[in-house]
């Protein structure tokens, strides 16, 4: 990366590449594994409520503090470099602080298939503030796609730039598909947390791939990242 730094950046973008497979892995094993669970309906959330909660909350905890570390990786590259965007660190590093939220404050319960019954008529403090962290993930992830969108553009990387564009793109439209499924009595609902999980995959496998490839990707003398 042309600075006498380029170790301590590269173990910093590991945690963003670690990360993505590292949520995706435990919440499909736990989901897999927690006995009246239902992965197609509930979602990934839900999964931080009863006895095993504790299994989600380390996940979200665990991977938001990887992708933290991955932000300032980011944030630690030189201007010239492909992927330097001052902006799209500090919204990586919204997205990681989201999910640090999400995981010390616990999801209300659902009301199918709950791990916990009796569901709350209003929602708690807690649950209110589950949802805001929640959607800071997904909004703040999605606009670092388009962020970085726009400097691979700038910088000559037609392909990255495309798979930014669709990641930024497919993020916030699956959040938006996600919460009218999940809002509905029928339709889609009982496809609710598949479409969740589709949408976490490809914005978790999108910052991870960014994390993996960004140390390998060439210097091009350029305008400062923004």
């Amino acid at each position: 990366m042309g600075t006498r730094h380029d170790s301590w950046t590269r173990l910093l973008l590991a945690g963003g590449a670690i990360g993505g497979p590292l949520f995706i892995a435990v919440f499909t094993v736990e989901g897999a594994r927690r006995e009246g669970y239902d992965p197609l309906r509930e979602p990934v959330s839900a999964l931080a409520l009863g006895e095993r909660g504790w299994v989600q909350r380390t996940n979200f905890l665990a991977t938001g503090m990887l992708m933290l570390a991955c932000s300032r990786g980011l944030g630690r590259l030189p201007a010239a470099h492909p992927a330097a965007s001052r902006w799209g660190a500090r919204l990586v590093e919204l997205y990681a602080v989201g999910l640090v939220g999400a995981g010390v404050f616990v999801t209300d319960p659902v009301e199918y298939g709950a791990p916990e019954p009796g569901a709350p008529m209003e929602p708690s403090q807690r649950g209110m503030l589950h949802g805001l962290f929640s959607l800071q993930v997904f909004a703040a992830l999605g606009m670092a796609a388009l962020t970085y969108a726009s400097r691979f553009a700038r910088t000559g990387k037609p392909v990255w730039a495309v798979a930014s564009a669709l990641a930024g793109a497919v993020v916030p439209g699956g959040l938006v598909v996600f919460g009218h499924a999940l809002s509905q009595d029928g339709g889609l609902r009982p496809v609710a947390g598949l479409i969740q999980r589709l949408t976490i995959c490809a914005g978790w496998s999108w910052i991870s791939a960014l994390a993996l490839a960004t140390p390998c990707m060439e210097h091009e003398h350029d305008e400062p990242g923004r």
